[in-house]
């Protein structure tokens, strides 16, 4: 769908430079959905692998974030290894509704109520970031932090739209649960992609 070269946003690797590969296609179809125009695959440029890898490598920076849509819907393998010949770290950002192929570096996995997380994604889990939008997403989080690898990382991180009603609950709750970490979409802070 598109890529560019900014900062991570989001999680244990915020603030770093990294280039965003945004792939087309969603299955899950959440209501909340920052990029909605991510869903329809065929609405979008087609590139090739070399092409992606090419972009890329044109940026010091050397982590590539492999995003959607829902990135899992597609066979990563043949970017996922260019990317790696080309020194460039691989990152995932995904539902974990889908298989994950290709040779992942790191794996957030943030799993949507619209479409469930299958095991083997929780299982690569390296952070589990759950987006709180409402009360119940806690409890919800707390059953998928029970799924996943031990030393997987955990985020709460307020949907951008309930941010100033959900900060607060999410402060109280990590200070009751220090498990738990804050994640916040600090690119929409900042202004930049």
């Amino acid at each position: 769908m598109e890529h560019f070269y900014t900062l991570q946003g989001e999680g244990l690797h915020t603030g770093k430079a990294a280039y965003f590969i945004r792939l087309g296609g969603c299955d899950v179809g959440c209501v909340w959905c920052d990029v909605k125009e991510s869903w329809d695959a065929d609405a979008h440029p087609k590139l090739t692998v070399q092409q992606i890898v090419d972009f890329a490598s044109a940026h010091p920076g050397r982590i590539a974030v492999i995003t959607g849509g829902e990135p899992a819907m597609h066979d990563l393998v043949p970017l996922t290894t260019a990317l790696h010949a080309a020194g460039i770290a691989t990152h995932i950002e995904t539902s974990g509704s889908s298989a994950l192929s290709g040779d992942l570096d790191w794996v957030t996995l943030s799993p949507k109520k619209f479409k469930a997380p299958i095991q083997q994604a929780l299982d690569k889990a390296s952070e589990l970031k759950v987006v709180v939008f409402n009360k119940s997403d806690f409890k919800w989080a707390e059953e998928h932090a029970a799924k996943v690898p031990k030393g997987c990382l955990l985020y709460l991180q307020p949907e951008w739209s309930k941010r100033d009603a959900m900060t607060p609950l999410i402060t109280e709750y990590i200070q009751q649960h220090p498990q738990w970490q804050l994640s916040l979409q600090t690119h929409k802070y900042i202004n930049i992609p």
